[in-house]
Order: structure tokens, then sequence, then C-alpha cells
């Protein structure tokens, strides 16, 4: 340890006791020179004290002023006011961009919707692929708690950030609809000053058609652009040497690459780029990255030249069809981007309502291989924090649930946009809310969904876009949401896809045999739709409580929900029971019994409670939420009878003639040697999107 004492050079060069008798020979000169005129202070009293008040209202009002000119700190200006500070420091080149893989518990992102929707904002985000039952609900210490604010028009913030919350539901069949609302964006902001776009785009391989959309549709951009300098709009007509719009271009996947080393003005050049931009295969989206380092290479763009403010607006575009793999680096995109006010706009994909996965139609982008389509799993959800679904795994008529739009984006995405200032497009080339999506309608590179809803109808839903510490905060304060989102959180229902409904009577033995078996398959599914009825329970009586729409019907659904198929499948085991006990046959020539659905449940008013609470719960959210997710999979449950009634029929059991029917069968088909020569085209495995 240094000792305080011994001696050490300061700024002036000399040592420390050098100093000191250097001052005490100053306070010994001082003290002669009172002596000396302390003859003159006991003359004139009244002059004296007059003079050292003088002196000391000099002194406070110099340390008064001493704030004033401390220089502020360039790192927080741009959101509060600009620097004097004009050095630049040196840009460096983006290199590949690592990340940590623990998972983070700040969050972000969302959806789908027109231009009256709702809006934005966010810090960081942990993915969560899969929670465990229970959830664990004690709240992180990252993040700040951010409050819902009321939805404005979203505009590209620039220096005004600080309170201004960006737009999360825009919802357009195409990426050209997209491209052109944020030409708007990128006017205004020439309106204020030379601005920078800079386009990052995803790698994969299912992005390579809309890359190619984008890249036709950089004609119109700059064609706008180039009337408005025409024109001599604001931004062109500035008394400057600076190219008023530059644009780059960064590509993302497993790393980040820069590929434009310098921002270019050219189109042509611009469009070069764009379509040379190669395919990564490795399956990975590191879009916060890219964000980030973005941010790094160009935010000296955003410091202050003096009165005039920064050098340029610049505005980040994101490309992609997924939620991205790194969501652990949102909070660091989020606080960056805010810090120098530059807002983020994604032309993405709606997530799945309530779910991680959907599939895409894959088409090899090659025609030399087969075009036949295949189905590829990718990650475009959940549109929440927390899974708020709860997945019962099949519908009332037991079949496979569908896969409908959230009408949002994916959350990570959304929330960036969101606190960033800028708009989230939802992007899906099939959209139609006047009716269901048949799988065959799908474009190539599309997600498969069934149903999508009207984005003003669903701006009233808009997902909690809250810190981690807040959003779990607020869900332990709540018994109905803290039931939901840990009934969320179980895998779907599995056992009874689709139950035996038909029993043909051979014999005694026979028939009971069969019915057992199929009472065992129901067996397999009761222990899930009890446990999630037991998990949902306790949020019957926060019900009346609950303020927002989106958790009030999101719990009525899954309440209604579970607990009319806990309702079908005990009531169809026990209709089971009471056929393994003897049902004789009104007509005698009838040899089949078939259980079909019915209003009337007849073995246990226990089962007849509960079904009428789950019919009540499931027309309320019919009722009260339309034109929503929850109201649709609420009609659907109606749509089907919860009990089960016993109805005799017959089977023909006599034995077909081997070989009987037509004889038209015998000879050959015709040969066709040209076709059956020509190759079918090589077909190759889906990459990893």
């Amino acid at each position: 340890m240094t000792n305080p004492n011994s001696s050490s050079n300061s700024r002036d060069g000399l040592s420390r006791p050098a100093k000191l008798s250097e001052n005490m020979e100053a306070v010994d000169a001082w003290d002669e020179e009172e002596l000396e005129e302390e003859s003159f202070f006991s003359a004139s009293e009244t002059t004296a004290f007059a003079g050292s008040m003088l002196v000391h209202l000099i002194i406070i009002l110099s340390l008064a002023l001493v704030p004033l000119v401390v220089p502020v700190d360039e790192e927080a200006v741009v959101l509060v006011s600009p620097p004097a500070e004009t050095e630049i420091e040196k840009v460096e080149m983006i290199d590949d961009v690592t990340y940590s893989d623990l998972p983070q518990t700040e969050v972000g992102a969302n959806s789908s919707a027109d231009a009256a929707m709702a809006e934005a904002s966010a810090e960081m985000f942990a993915e969560i692929s899969e929670i465990p039952n229970p959830v664990d609900l004690e709240p992180t210490d990252l993040g700040q708690i951010m409050v819902n604010k009321m939805f404005t028009t979203a505009v590209a913030p620039l220096d005004r950030l600080k309170n201004q919350k960006g737009k999360v539901g825009q919802s357009t069949q195409g990426a050209a609809g997209a491209v052109d609302r944020i030409t708007f964006e990128i006017l205004q902001a020439l309106e204020d000053r030379p601005t920078l776009v800079v386009w990052l785009f995803d790698q994969s391989g299912s992005l390579h058609r809309q890359r190619q959309e984008i890249r036709d549709r950089f004609q119109r951009i700059y064609s706008e652009l180039g009337i408005a300098k025409e024109s001599e709009a604001i931004g062109f007509r500035r008394k400057t040497n600076d190219i008023p719009l530059l644009t780059s271009v960064i590509g993302f996947g497993q790393t980040v690459t820069l590929f434009t080393e310098e921002p270019v003005e050219d189109l042509e050049e611009i469009k070069s780029i764009v379509q040379n931009i190669p395919v990564d295969t490795s399956g990975e989206e590191r879009v916060f990255s890219a964000i980030s380092s973005a941010t790094d290479r160009y935010k000296t763009l955003r410091r202050s030249r003096g009165p005039n403010g920064p050098q340029r607006n610049v505005l980040f575009v994101v490309v992609t069809d997924e939620r991205g793999d790194d969501a652990n680096m949102l909070e660091q995109s989020i606080a960056s981007c805010r810090k120098w006010a530059i807002p983020v706009y994604v032309i993405g994909v709606p997530a799945p309502f309530g779910r991680e996965h959907t599939l895409v139609k894959y088409v090899d982008p090659d025609p030399e291989y087969d075009q036949t389509p295949q189905w590829a799993q990718v990650d475009q959800g959940p549109e929440t924090f927390y899974l708020e679904q709860v997945q019962v795994g099949f519908t009332a008529d037991f079949k496979e649930e569908p896969v409908i739009d959230s009408g949002f984006g994916p959350y990570a995405l959304t929330r960036l946009c969101y606190e960033t200032g800028g708009i989230y497009f939802s992007i899906h080339p099939n959209r139609n809310v006047s009716r269901q999506v048949r799988s065959k309608e799908i474009d190539a590179f599309a997600s498969d969904m069934k149903y999508f809803f009207d984005p003003n109808a669903m701006a009233r839903y808009r997902p909690d876009y809250l810190s981690p510490q807040d959003y779990v905060s607020k869900v332990k304060a709540s018994p109905l949401r803290q039931a939901l989102v840990q009934a969320a959180q179980m895998r779907p229902a599995q056992g009874l896809s689709r139950p035996q409904t038909r029993f043909i009577k051979r014999s005694d033995p026979q028939l009971v045999g069969d019915l057992t078996k199929a009472q065992q398959d129901a067996a397999k599914l009761e222990p899930t739709l009890i446990q999630l009825a037991t998990m949902l329970e306790p949020g019957m009586k926060a019900r009346d409580s609950e303020e927002s729409l989106r958790w009030k019907a999101g719990f009525d659904l899954a309440m209604g929900r579970v607990l009319a198929q806990k309702v079908r499948t005990e009531t169809y085991n026990a209709m089971l029971a009471k056929g393994k006990r003897g049902m004789p046959f009104e007509k005698e020539k009838n040899n089949t019994w078939i259980l079909e659905p019915n209003e009337e449940i007849s073995v246990g008013s226990k089962w007849e409670r509960e079904a009428e609470l789950a019919k009540e719960l499931l027309a309320g959210v019919s009722r009260d939420h339309k034109g929503t997710p929850w109201a649709l999979l609420a009609d659907q449950e109606l749509a089907v009878p919860i009990g089960w009634k016993w109805k005799e029929d017959f089977t023909d059991l006599t034995p077909r003639t081997p070989g009987a029917g037509g004889g038209n069968n015998n000879n050959p088909p015709p040969q066709d040697d040209q076709k059956r020569m020509l190759k079918k085209a090589p077909s190759r495995p889906i990459p990893k999107l």
C-alpha cells in the first residue's frame, strides 16, 4: 500500500513537500501584509465591512456559475440536449458478433394492424423456449418497470425519442406495402436533416424471395425521394455539402456482415448489393447482435455538431421472418438505439397465437431441384413475454388445434420497435380476415395460418410490453394471471386424438373388450385435463377484478375449454362404462352402438354443473370479444355439444366376395415410354431456416 505521506508527482511536476513549503511562505507573506494594513482597517471599519461583503458576494456568484461551464457528458446528449464537442471518433468495421448463451431476463416484441393500431415500449428479453411447471415467477433484478402509455400515431422520433413510443400493429399482405410506409418515414426524416438508412437483412434461405421483392421496391423509394429532391423538399433544399440520403446494408445469420464499407448513394449499387447477399444455412438469426453492432458503427453520425444538432438522422430497417435467436441482446439493442435516437422498423411476420413455432411452406429456390412443397418448423412466436394461451391439444370435434394469427408480431422484435419509436410490419401474403385460409393457398415461404383478424379489433388486446420484473410482479399480484401463465406452460394434452365412437357387437365379450380399450385411451387424457382445471381454479375468484380485456379473454377461454374437454372426456369414459354393463337394442336387427355428441349429460350432476359453467364462460368470450382469436376458439368449442348419447344402428357383416365388382381392370394401363424415361428433378433436404 502506498504511504499517503510519501512524495508523488502532481500535475505541475512539484513534489508534495515542495508545495507545502511554498504554501507556508505564501501564508507568512500574507500575514506581513495584513499587519501593515491593520492601521488602515482600524481607521475605517465601515469601509472594511463593505469591502468584505463585496468580496464574499463575488465569490458566491462565481461558485453559482461554475455548473454552467461544466462540460456535458457526450454519451447522454441525444435524448436531452446536443453537446458542444464536434470530435468524431474513428469508425470500426463490424466483425463477427459473439454473444452470451446465458439466458437474460429482460424482453421485448410484437405485431399486426392498421394505421389506427396500437403502439409500443421496452427493456431486455430473455428467450424462453419452454418453461417448467409451475413457472418461477420470481422477479429478476434486471430491467426497469415500464408502464403502458396511451397510443399515438407512430413517427420517427429522432431527437424527441425520450417520450415517443413506436407502433406495434401494421398488417399487410406483402413487403411492398411496408416499404412504401417506410419511404414516408424516410421523407419525414429528410425534412429534419440528411439521413442514413441502414437495411439489415436476414440471410436465411426462407427470406430469399422477400429480399428480391424489397430490392425491386427500392426503385420506388428512390424515385419518390428523387421527386422530393426535384421539388426542393426541406431535406434537399438545405444549404449543405452533405448528401441528403445515404444507405448501408448489413446481413445477419450466424454472423453479422457489413456489405457497405462506406454508406452509398447510388441506387444501382444498392440493388446489386442486396441481390448478391449470400444465403446463411446455419439456421441462426442474430438480429439483435446486428442492431447493436450497427448502432456502435453509426452512432457518431448522431453526435451533435453544435447548434444544428446531429450530423444525420439514422433509421434501421430490419427484414426477417423469425423472432431472432439472440434475444438476450435485446436490452442492449434497445438501450443503444434509444440513447442515440435511432428508430427501428421491422418488416416481419405475424406471431402465431399462443405458440412459439409455426410451419412454413418451403419450396427449393433453385428450379433445378424438386419444387414439391415441404413444411419446415420455424420460430415465429410467441407474441407475449410468457405463453398466455393454454394449448388443450385438440378442438371440440377432436381435430388438431389450428394455428392462427395472434394479431401481433414476435414479442422481442415488436418491443424493440415500440421502445425505439419505429413500426413493426406484420407481413403475410395470404392474409384474409373474412374466411379460413387453406394450406394449399399458402404461398412459398409463408407460414401455415388458418385465420387472421382485423387489426383494428385487435388494438384493444395489445400484449403487455413491460420489463420482465414488472410483468412478473403484475402476474404474481393477480391469481387470475398467475393461474393462466402456469397452465399455459403445460404441454398440450395427448392421448385422445379422435375417440372411437362406433362399436359393433358380434358378441358380449367382444363388445366389452372394445369398450374397455376405448376407455383406456380416454384415461390417458383425463389426468392432464384435471390438472389444468385445478391450476386455473384459483383465477375464478379474480375474474371480476381483472380490467385487462386480453387477460380476461385469455382466462375465460382457457377455463371454458379445459372444463368442456374435461367433461367430454370423463363423460365419454362414463358412457363407455355404462355400455359395458349391457344395453339392449330396441330393434332386434341392430348390432351397432354409436356414441354421438349431445347436450344431455345423463351420467352425473357434477359434470352437468361443470358443463354449464364451461358454456357460460365460452359464451361470454364469444359475446364480449368478437373478432378476436379468443372468440374464434370459443365459437368452435360451442359448436360441438359437450355431452354424449348412445344411438343404435345396423352394420352389414355379410362378407364380400373377393374380386366382385367390375371386371374392367384386366387390361394393363397404357405405357408411355417417353414419360417413363424422363428423370424426376433431384431433391435435397430442407436447410435450416
